[in-house]
């Protein structure tokens, strides 16, 4: 059944994954304002996997920030799956990133008192899914990305890095988004565990067809990905 919620979402206006349009976003700093995006374009194509990269301070950050719909620009527009989130209330762009985002943060913020499985039966609940369908689902999530059963049970202390960040990729596929936010997947990890992660980010973007978009400083890791662009003094560059 589509709630209020869903309904005002439920309408794309044009095509599908992300699309930025000429988007700015300003900070107050002191009595000017700083720049963080100066007209930033950006198309991801579902099944795309783009990278971007950029010093400390270049916009990165703001970028994922503005895609999420966290942030809402000066100017330009935010297509999330073809729905414009610009008009949206909070309260309507709350349920956009519910229903058709799905974020990986650097770090994986589990919460420690739960399992790997109980993790993606959380949000199960805000989305009223039925138990038995919601555990299948997360079983399988939870596989597909290299989790075997057992691990399945564990709290995150007993995970290791790699495995942690595994668990927080399955969960934010959880809820089927069209668009895979990724911030610096790999900061914790050492190489090869990282190199494993973008290779798992790479196979689930074809797999799932989410548009997806990995924010990192490891230029060393990025020949899974099928675009990489800069980021410096807020403007992205191919």
């Amino acid at each position: 059944m589509t709630t209020p919620l869903t309904s005002a979402i439920a309408a794309p206006l044009t095509g599908a994954g992300l699309t930025l349009h000429d988007v700015t976003l300003t900070y107050p700093d002191g009595e000017q304002r700083l720049t963080a995006l100066d007209q930033v374009s950006l198309e991801v194509a579902p099944g795309e996997f783009t990278a971007v990269v950029g010093p400390s301070g270049s916009g990165k950050s703001s970028l994922l920030a503005v895609a999420a719909t966290l942030l809402r620009p000066d100017r330009g527009r935010v297509l999330i799956d073809g729905q414009d989130a610009g008009p949206l209330s909070d309260r309507a762009r709350t349920a956009l990133r519910r229903e058709r985002l799905g974020i990986v943060f650097q770090q994986s913020n589990l919460l420690a008192s739960l399992t790997a499985i109980e993790q993606l039966l959380v949000l199960s609940d805000l989305r009223g899914e039925r138990p038995a369908h919601a555990r299948s689902r997360a079983e399988e999530l939870l596989a597909s990305v290299g989790l075997d059963p057992a691990k399945q049970r564990r709290r995150p202390h007993q995970l290791s890095g790699g495995e942690r960040q595994r668990v927080n990729i399955a969960r934010a596929l959880f809820g089927r988004p069209a668009v895979l936010l990724v911030d610096e997947p790999t900061s914790a990890l050492d190489h090869d565990r990282g190199a494993q992660i973008v290779a798992l980010l790479a196979e689930v973007t074809r797999h799932h067809r989410t548009a997806t978009v990995m924010v990192t400083h490891d230029r060393a890791l990025l020949s899974e990905v099928d675009r990489v662009l800069k980021m410096a003094d807020g403007r992205l560059s191919g």
